[in-house]
């Protein structure tokens, strides 16, 4: 996908075909290559594809995780969980994980990395498997069962991407 800058931040997008056989240990090889980055800031957020509407969905929720954090009204502690609740349209952390948390097996990911250094997206592949922004778009049936959205949100909103932005932008008013 694509890269970003917002205010004083930068933001890519990608998409993977992963096998994980360890999440734990997937976990830490983040924590461990973000820690290497120049800026000293870099978050990597990993999350289950199925449950993305696309890169507007996920910047959406990404730019308003910033703000939150900006703003003093950020949910998490943590500006991954941030961008995972806001991805999620949820309020609870363990929810948003249970809709957008990475797992053992065959999965498809987006990785969001935020103030990372360029070859981040290597290094992650690297560690996931082969990068594929193609698992980003927007799978529309299983949009609906996973968040319960109906053929006339759809109809009303124009697309599933553009219900999913809304619903990310609605929790900035439930927060």
């Amino acid at each position: 996908m694509d890269q970003y800058d917002f205010m004083d931040h930068k933001i890519q997008i990608s998409g993977f075909e992963a096998e994980i056989n360890d999440t734990h240990q997937i976990m830490k090889f983040i924590k461990d290559i973000s820690g290497e980055c120049s800026s000293g800031r870099c978050i990597i957020q990993l999350l289950h594809a199925r449950a993305i509407a696309g890169e507007k969905h996920i910047l959406q929720a990404t730019l308003q995780a910033i703000k939150s954090f900006e703003m003093n009204n950020n949910t998490a502690k943590d500006l991954g969980l941030e961008i995972c609740l806001r991805a999620s349209s949820q309020r609870q952390i363990s929810r948003a994980l249970k809709i957008l948390g990475i797992a053992n097996g065959k999965m498809d990911i987006c990785m969001v990395a935020v103030d990372c250094d360029e070859d981040i997206r290597k290094k992650v592949g690297n560690a996931l498997g082969k990068r594929n922004d193609k698992v980003l778009q927007a799978d529309v049936s299983t949009l609906q069962e996973v968040y319960e959205i109906s053929p006339q949100e759809i109809t009303s909103a124009g697309n599933i991407e553009r219900v999913m932005v809304e619903r990310t932008a609605l929790l900035n008013l439930e927060i």
